[in-house]
């Protein structure tokens, strides 16, 4: 009876588990590389429709641990390694710290800071990065500065670059007293790094119960900061700096009906700011549904606002048919009903202004573990050993399904459905976990790391097992999401037969209808190109 609920919820939930041969991607590999000792990569920059850039870092031990080393690599079309340069962090003799690896205007650049302890001032600079000879700039642009009292508080530093590549902001916190409001300085520049506009701001809220969310710049150089008051009333709120900073409109977010757990904006080609996130009911701490609504900032006023709670076989999706059927039966236990730690990754614009909301489940756990070791006792006592007690800390990563979420232009859900997923590892920060998703045409790829086991069809599998890491019986798993809803789940590759294990955060799509696939086993790593849509 169990067995055939469970097919039913599936079939409801439109996933299906296939591993047919007329599948809808195909993955080709490249060359099989070592990286250098103690480096690890850490970006990935897709450049036009086949070749790409890797940023891979090395810390140096003991002196001089903060002295960090970068190597700018270039692959190309068929994933080999082309060219690899160290880069060299100085400038007139002095260490600059590494900050971050960026194309902006179809140019790379190497961003960089250097602490002036005489000056007291924090310096951030761009230095634009050859594509071919990988060779920097002789041209050291400061694009930030932080007044710093000392080395230890030297402040920090953050960018988000526009829709179309033509505006950089850069974002940085500037000094300011405890309890009183949050400082920061707000510089635009263009693709180029010429400055458009400055200005530094004082957020109208205590520090204390206000927290900034994300910041964003336009494609016409205006600001928005999204923040989030816990005090005295619970409430995001979105302000924009526009005209060159010099007008300021706040557009607070309040609902006294619900409570917004989870919200993200994007700014349309229309200069409207599309909102959307998750809401909860008061006291419940669980999702119920998603809020949408949009901004019209040139009359400053909010429109197709709109709540819409999910549907009750969505909700209890992962329930056992026990608490499904309680749940049913019981209109207090139905209300209590809702979705736990699910982080808001994306909200990708439709092209009718409707929107694709994306959420992970995330989560850690932490448990205190009893160790126990023996050591010998002085020379006196050499047959003797005193036994040692003490406790360590261990962290639980995990990283469950995945939720998809489409969004008519009046708010409204076309549809929601979810792929099943469950990645659990300790003490490593998710290294093998979580997705990469590519858009390809009317559908949703998504990748990520699975177990043989869930594709087993010689065994009734009645629940998700877990993927924890590096095991040999992980495969890249391929979620194929349809403009209705439906999902196809099939297995693309063991990553035994790659030797390699795949490292989702690392991918990116590249190009259309294709996806750049990292994977690494000790100090062996090499690339793949997976194409979607093959049936088309």
């Amino acid at each position: 009876m169990r067995s055939l609920l469970l097919f039913i919820i599936l079939l409801s939930t439109m996933v299906q588990l296939s591993a047919q041969e007329d599948k809808s991607a195909e993955i080709s590999w490249g060359q099989e590389l070592r990286e250098p000792s103690n480096t690890f990569l850490s970006n990935i920059i897709p450049f036009g429709t086949s070749s790409f850039y890797g940023l891979r870092q090395k810390s140096e031990s003991g002196l001089d641990s903060k002295k960090e080393k970068i190597y700018v690599e270039r692959y190309n079309e068929k994933m080999n390694l082309v060219k690899s340069k160290e880069i060299v962090l100085k400038y007139k003799k002095k260490h600059l710290e590494f900050e971050d690896f960026i194309k902006v205007g179809g140019e790379l650049y190497i961003l960089t800071s250097f602490n002036n302890q005489a000056k007291k001032k924090n310096y951030l600079f761009a230095q634009r990065l050859s594509k071919k000879t990988l060779t920097l700039s002789d041209k050291l642009v400061k694009i930030g500065e932080i007044d710093t009292r000392n080395i230890q508080k030297e402040g920090y530093f953050d960018h988000h670059i526009s829709r179309d590549s033509s505006k950089i902001l850069i974002y940085n916190s500037l000094p300011y007293k405890k309890g009183m409001p949050e400082r920061f300085a707000l510089h635009v520049f263009d693709d180029q790094f010429n400055e458009l506009w400055t200005k530094d701001i004082s957020l109208p809220y205590d520090d204390k119960y206000f927290s900034v969310e994300d910041y964003q710049v336009d494609n016409n150089g205006n600001v928005y900061l999204l923040g989030l008051n816990y005090k005295p009333q619970y409430f995001y709120t979105i302000m924009s700096y526009s005209n060159n900073g010099a007008d300021f409109h706040e557009y607070p977010i309040k609902s006294k009906e619900k409570l917004i757990t989870d919200l993200t904006f994007r700014v349309d080609d229309n200069g409207d700011l599309v909102c959307s996130g998750f809401y909860s009911e008061f006291n419940l701490g669980k999702i119920r549904g998603t809020c949408f609504f949009r901004i019209d900032t040139k009359s400053e006023s909010i429109f197709n606002k709109n709540f819409n709670e999910f549907e009750f076989g969505f909700l209890t999706e992962n329930l056992t048919a026990k608490q499904i059927e309680k749940a049913r039966r019981s209109g207090k236990s139905k209300q209590k009903i809702g979705l736990q730690s699910f982080s808001l990754d994306k909200l990708i614009l439709r092209s009718d202004g409707g929107a694709l909301l994306i959420a992970e489940q995330y989560f850690i756990e932490e448990y205190d573990r009893p160790n126990y070791s023996s050591y010998y006792s002085p020379r006196y006592y050499p047959y003797s050993y005193y036994p040692h007690h003490y406790r360590t800390k261990e962290y639980y990563f995990n990283y469950n399904d995945i939720i998809i979420v489409n969004i008519r232009p009046d708010g409204e859900i076309e549809w929601a459905t979810r792929i099943p997923k469950l990645q659990v590892s300790r003490n490593d920060g998710g290294y093998y976990s979580s997705y990469a998703v590519s858009i390809v045409r009317d559908k949703i790829y998504f990748i990520y790391n699975d177990t043989e086991e869930n594709y087993d069809r010689n065994r009734r599998v009645e629940y998700t097992q877990e993927f924890t890491g590096g095991s040999r019986k992980s495969l890249i798993a391929v979620a194929e999401v349809s403009r209705d809803g439906a999902v196809e789940i099939f297995p693309l590759f063991k990553n035994r037969d790659a030797d390699i294990i795949t490292r989702p955060k690392m991918c990116k799509q590249i190009g259309k209808k294709n996806m750049i696939i990292y994977g690494e086993k000790g100090r062996l790593y090499r690339f793949g190109s997976v194409e979607f849509n093959k049936k088309v």
